[in-house]
């Protein structure tokens, strides 16, 4: 049976969801066959927009850039871990990925299915589980490198807060200094962890449903990813193609 292709990959458009922050999106037309005989898109966009790689350097500027990354972080055979039912903002423990990190091998690329995609362009999209630091470090000493989710992060996502700017102002003159000084501020352990495994590690995010991967790793089938950025220079990640190879 010929082997099936899928692709993992959120369309990229004007205005998309991107990590709270993040440079907005934005396709437009810089030559037109009317005016100039072709067609170019100007594209506007931050390395971390829609479906892309994590590089060590994005938490850590001591540490390896894309290009400074081997090729085989990119692709291999792939492990989906099922975490779907989960509740919003979950927090992954290593119990949770033990049946998944039992069945993978040094250069098996790791696929966190929380379903979350489907809440893509939502606010929902925010509240999605994550890792804690103790399930990246077991995804480590499991000899993996490469981690995928259906989701916006392998971490926690804050809240962006309310969209009215009056009631952010609000909210904000009634917090006093001690809540500003005890705050706990967002932190990215679980990225650092992972991109800070030994040879450098990689994070793929924004991936699209993973059913699939599971349907067939369910059925004895093969599974192989890829997920190959831009060969930006320096950088800390890229937007990427992600296709499943199946079978």
């Amino acid at each position: 049976m010929a082997a099936t292709l899928v692709d993992l990959t959120h369309q990229v458009t004007t205005a998309m969801p991107v990590y709270p922050g993040d440079p907005a999106v934005l396709l437009e037309p810089a030559l037109t066959t009317a005016t100039a005989g072709v067609n170019v898109l100007a594209l506007h966009l931050g390395s971390q927009s829609g479906t892309h790689v994590d590089a060590p350097y994005h938490v850590d500027v001591t540490w390896p850039t894309l290009d400074g990354l081997p090729l085989e972080r990119f692709t291999g055979p792939a492990v989906v871990a099922d975490l779907r039912g989960l509740e919003p903002r979950t927090a992954v423990t290593p119990e949770l990925l033990a049946p998944a990190l039992e069945r993978v091998a040094e250069g098996t690329v790791l696929l966190l299915a929380t379903g979350w995609a489907r809440h893509w362009g939502t606010d929902a999209y925010l509240a999605h589980p994550s890792l804690t630091p103790a399930a990246a470090e077991a995804i480590v000493a499991a000899g993996v490198r490469t981690v995928g989710v259906d989701a916006l992060s392998v971490d926690p996502t804050p809240d962006p807060g309310p969209g009215d700017p009056a009631v952010a102002a609000l909210l904000a003159d009634l917090t006093d200094e001690h809540d500003h000084e005890t705050a706990e501020e967002p932190t990215l352990a679980a990225h650092r962890v992972l991109l800070g495994a030994s040879g450098g590690g990689v994070i793929a995010e924004n991936l699209t449903d993973l059913r699939p991967l599971l349907a067939a790793q369910e059925a004895g089938l093969p599974v192989e990813v890829s997920l190959f950025p831009l060969r930006l220079v320096a950088a800390d990640g890229a937007p990427v193609r992600a296709v499943a190879r199946l079978g």
